[in-house]
């Protein structure tokens, strides 16, 4: 049974010819190229949903603390308590508004980043090629 496992493999690889092993060898190694870029294009994209949740969960928490203080301000008549619930609400305040300048930051950094991404696979060049031939004049003879 060995046997004939060895010679199905070797049975095989004699079928490919040195020319067709090379081309298969060029299209696996394009297709590994074309998943990594896949796979940076989705990693830019978790990376600008993570930044959405993060500036989320600064406002919830911003919401939190005004609607705290206000509550506090409401329901209590001990001077301590309306004193956490006015102090409450500008730190709530100020935490939405820190969230919103540091979501703002991260967004045009990773814009920057997107931006300047350039894939590499041979396909993308050969478009990139053919846009720049189409885009520049023809030679006057």
């Amino acid at each position: 049974m060995a046997a004939a496992t060895v010679y199905g493999i070797m049975g095989l690889k004699e079928l490919l010819s040195r020319k067709a092993r090379t081309e298969l060898r060029k299209a696996i190694k394009l297709k590994k190229q074309q998943n990594m870029e896949i796979r940076d294009s989705l990693a830019m994209e978790r990376t600008k949903l993570a930044n959405e949740r993060t500036f989320l969960a600064y406002e919830r928490t911003a919401m939190a603390m005004v609607l705290g203080g206000l509550t506090f301000i409401k329901l209590f008549d001990d001077i301590i308590y309306v004193a956490l619930g006015i102090l409450a609400i500008p730190v709530g305040v100020g935490i939405g508004v820190y969230g919103y300048m540091r979501f703002s930051r991260k967004k045009s950094e990773i814009l920057h980043h997107t931006r300047a991404y350039t894939p590499t696979s041979p396909v993308l060049a050969e478009v990139d090629a053919q846009e720049k031939e189409e885009q520049s004049p023809a030679p006057k003879a």
